[in-house]
């Protein structure tokens, strides 16, 4: 009997132990302490207090300097005493936990800083057509084609938590002329002037899998963007509007598909699996071809021109590879492909180039996060079926415009002849749109632009 009640009382202890340990630490010692925050301050700035969620947020201008903010009101229960006295310095460019005891117990408070923020993050209309957003400019650009009703389109508006919008999201809008939405949420304000463009027949076209532009991952997205800021005229569509004959192709010079795939698309097998979409539209572009039109193929879509009776032996690249964005390596230094032979090419105008290296097509600095995916030819008697360069041009009907370290095919075109139009490829893993880590402009980075805006010179003159 006694073992008995020793246990239970053994047991009772742990009990109160692992209270005295819990989230409140509750102890049978002094229960009535309360442990509320009744007012907070920094800076003068007060701070809205949500006892279910024990969180203080505190707002504060846009551009205010969070990182030294001084603790100006501090109200307490009675008996009550914080980690944390009036006066005291606080780093609030993250989030501060406010350790608040009454005898026995305590509660832990999370401190926040929230600036005041008035800003569009998304414009789509009509549910398809993704805005371009220039935030340093204020201006959002929206190309639509002209079977909408310019009158009546319905935005949907992605802005700033605790913000009033006017226009509001989803009322429909004339936007025969720009229309201006502003943005007002505390001590900030902004107002964007948004412009929509209907295109009737587009000079140029941006093809990809997604039935919109949204629809689109991060480094096709990109690619994208740049294209409907930089190219007049031109237009996203989809692999389906073109096999559906949604868009009319009668003044387009160039269709441009940048592919991106997590991983790589290795072969003709994984790209009709990748890409089965563009594949099913391949009757539609072959006659675009044929009647004229040209492509500008990057990455995986370097297959395509098999697809659409470009390449004399039905080749696609035999060399392909990448990784995953969330696990791109990091560059140890610039990256590069040679253009040697074809420095005077019209895709290789105005690059940056690097001292003492005349044959260098550089393309990021140091620091750059890349996929390193590519879609390139192997060249060499060792495997592939290509001995040489000689022997691919000879079987492919293509002309090599660069080269990889170990002499791969990284860049290279389909030239017109008779009445179909030409194609240029880029397949190296150095021409990457999206990095991770941020890119400073006036890099080696803007040269995948320049060359870009060069591509569309060439095929569209």
């Amino acid at each position: 009997m006694k073992k008995i009640i020793f246990n239970i009382w053994m047991m009772a202890g742990l009990l109160l132990a692992l209270a005295a340990c819990s989230d409140s630490n509750v102890s049978d010692l002094q229960l009535a302490g309360d442990c509320s925050v009744s007012a907070f301050a920094l800076d003068e700035f007060e701070g809205t207090v949500n006892p279910a969620a024990r969180t203080i947020t505190v707002n504060v201008p846009e551009t205010y300097n969070a990182a030294s903010m001084s603790v100006t009101k501090l109200e307490l229960s009675d008996g009550a005493v914080a980690d944390v006295k009036p006066g005291e310095v606080m780093n609030m460019d993250t989030p501060h936990v406010l350790h608040v005891k009454n005898g026995d117990v305590f509660l832990d408070w999370t401190v926040s800083v929230v600036h005041d923020e008035a800003r569009i993050t998304s414009f789509k209309i009509n549910g398809t057509y993704t805005g371009i957003i220039n935030e340093q400019a204020k201006t959002i650009s929206v190309y639509v084609p002209n079977t909408l009703d310019i009158k009546a389109l319905v935005p949907t508006v992605v802005y700033s938590s605790g913000a009033t919008l006017t226009p509001a999201s989803g009322v429909a809008t004339d936007f025969t002329h720009p229309v201006v939405y502003k943005l007002e949420n505390n001590t900030a304000s902004s107002s964007y002037t948004v412009t929509v463009t209907a295109i009737d027949k587009p000079s140029a076209l941006y093809v990809g899998l997604g039935a919109t532009m949204a629809d689109l991952n991060p480094e096709e997205q990109t690619a994208c963007m740049w294209m409907l800021e930089n190219i007049p005229n031109s237009l996203y569509v989809s692999f389906a509007d073109i096999r559906n004959g949604n868009i009319d192709l009668s003044q387009c010079k160039v269709i441009w598909w940048h592919f991106h795939k997590d991983g790589g698309v290795d072969g003709k097998n994984a790209f009709e699996a990748a890409a089965p979409q563009a594949v099913d539209a391949a009757a539609k572009l072959r006659d675009y071809y044929n009647a004229g039109g040209s492509f500008f193929f990057t990455r995986y879509a370097t297959n395509m021109p098999a697809y659409i009776g470009a390449v004399a032996n039905d080749g696609c690249p035999n060399n392909c590879w990448g990784q995953n964005e969330q696990d791109a390596e990091t560059t140890g230094g610039p990256w590069s492909f040679s253009m040697a032979g074809h420095t005077d090419h019209p895709l290789f105008r105005n690059l940056m180039m690097a001292s003492g290296d005349p044959n260098g097509v550089y393309t990021c600095e140091a620091g750059y996060r890349i996929t390193n995916s590519t879609a390139q030819w192997h060249i060499g008697t060792d495997w592939g079926g290509y001995d040489d360069a000689a022997a691919w041009r000879n079987a492919t009907g293509g002309i090599d415009l660069g080269h990889g370290g170990d002499g791969a095919i990284v860049a290279w075109e389909f030239p017109a002849a008779g009445s179909h139009g030409r194609i240029l490829c880029i397949g190296s893993g150095c021409y990457d749109w999206y990095s991770l880590a941020p890119v400073a402009p006036g890099t080696y980075h803007d040269n995948v632009a320049t060359m870009t805006k060069n591509a569309f010179n060439y095929l569209m003159n």
